[in-house]
């Protein structure tokens, strides 16, 4: 539940959650006669190893019965790998539903140690393609930016 904040002049202001920074993804139009919105997967791993962090975690929530939204979460191959297959869904504040073509922001966490990262994310559509784009990330964050070429388009960090 989100409270708000009244101020003095009687204004209304939504609290923002802290960040350490954000990911802009943009999610290209395909021209294709059967366009299905990518299942998505956004995470980070420290450079020197050690255990991935999902940020974001998009599929389609409403699918429900014998063949769930999860069940295509594995074709996002790498984040399953990667720990995927082990967090449990809905996950507050990482878990949503699919997004159209366009730009979406992800908040980096406050509470992501200061460090040298590896952002990836990954996109996989029905009847398309799957591609994983990497951008070196460090917290706090820089600006940064890499681009896909097929199922995601630029993906830019801006730091705080």
């Amino acid at each position: 539940m989100k409270k708000s904040l009244i101020l003095a002049a009687g204004v209304i202001a939504a609290p923002t959650a802290a960040s350490a920074g954000t990911i802009t993804v943009t999610i290209p139009r395909i021209a294709v006669s059967e366009y299905h919105v990518p299942y998505l997967a956004a995470w980070i791993e420290p450079v020197g190893g050690g255990a991935a962090r999902t940020l974001a975690v998009w599929y389609d929530v409403d699918k429900v019965g014998n063949e769930p939204g999860t069940k295509w979460l594995a074709d996002l191959r790498t984040w399953w790998r990667k720990g995927g297959r082990s967090l449990k869904l809905p996950a507050n504040g990482v878990s949503g539903a699919t997004r159209a073509p366009g730009s979406h922001r992800i908040p980096i966490p406050a509470n992501i140690k200061p460090g040298a990262y590896t952002l990836h994310v990954e996109a996989a559509r029905e009847d398309g393609g799957r591609e994983l784009v990497s951008v070196p990330l460090s917290i706090p964050a820089a600006n940064g930016k890499a681009s896909g070429k097929s199922e995601l388009g630029a993906i830019v960090i801006s730091a705080r």
